[in-house]
């Protein structure tokens, strides 16, 4: 992703603060991480099809470096769609799984796992400082039961996850792409939806949550149409924040400007009422 690249390899803890945000001259094609996320594990394997992500590019401090150098082997994923994951392996247990797609800096993440710690939750994005964070926050934490993807998530449920593998799929605040020509780009659509529903157990919850309301409509219209997937929601509609969904920063700051942030539970109808 284009944040991994041009960016330096981790600085020594003995001239970097954990909190320091760093600048290093690295050779050509030296990786940032020797041990950590590739810069684009999918490489050209996959077509270039519109994406619902923008990867950014910004510093990474001293100490998710350090995560990232020692973690990432131990609980990373790089997303090459190259081979069908074990999940059950990748944790270390056979305990269930929740696929979170996009957790920015990972804070409500790391809070959800610690308060959940019989869910495993398999945390996927391409911000670099992100990655960092969160497997900061898990080491910090002892939060044994989160793992860090890195990459497109559509390559990974298509290519790398069995069907019927997951037990939860969560979804928030992705980008709203708010000018109408850019609508194309965002996530969730009937065609994600379709793929979604193979990889989920009946009965597993999709759990989107959106701070643009036009967005929060269109979630609500295509997921109310979809044949795999039906409300929680007796009457329709959105739902009321669950208690496991921690009020993010981020969220907090919308909320102060006067946004309205919107909850969608759906659940992953039997196979029956496939199309």
């Amino acid at each position: 992703m284009s944040d991994s690249l041009n960016t330096p390899d981790a600085p020594s803890a003995a001239t970097h603060a954990p909190g320091d945000s760093f600048r290093h001259t690295r050779a050509k094609g030296e990786p940032r991480f020797p041990d950590g996320p590739r810069a684009d594990p999918a490489g050209s394997h996959f077509e270039r099809r519109i994406r619902s992500f923008q990867p950014r590019r910004s510093r990474v401090t001293a100490g998710q470096a350090d995560a990232l150098q020692r973690l990432w082997p131990k609980w990373g994923l790089d997303i090459d769609g190259q081979q069908v994951i074990d999940l059950g392996e990748l944790f270390g247990n056979d305990r269930p799984v929740v696929l979170e797609i996009g957790f920015g800096m990972g804070e409500a993440t790391a809070t959800m796992a610690a308060g959940d710690p019989d869910t495993n939750i398999l945390a996927v994005d391409v911000h670099t400082p992100g990655q960092g964070n969160l497997l900061n926050l898990a080491d910090r934490n002892g939060l044994s039961n989160v793992r860090v993807g890195n990459g497109d998530a559509i390559i990974l449920l298509r290519e790398m996850l069995r069907p019927d593998s997951l037990d939860g799929l969560r979804v928030y605040f992705p980008d709203p792409w708010p000018k109408k020509r850019h609508h194309k780009r965002r996530l969730i659509q009937p065609e994600f939806l379709s793929l979604a529903a193979t990889r989920l157990k009946p009965g597993a919850i999709l759990h989107c949550a959106t701070d643009w309301e036009p967005y929060a409509e269109q979630m609500l219209d295509v997921l109310t149409a979809h044949p795999g997937f039906e409300n929680t929601q007796a009457g329709g509609g959105y739902a009321p924040r669950p208690e496991f969904r921690p009020l993010t920063r981020f969220e907090g700051q919308g909320l102060d400007k006067g946004h309205v942030v919107n909850d969608l539970l759906f659940r992953r109808a039997p196979h029956s009422q496939d199309r």
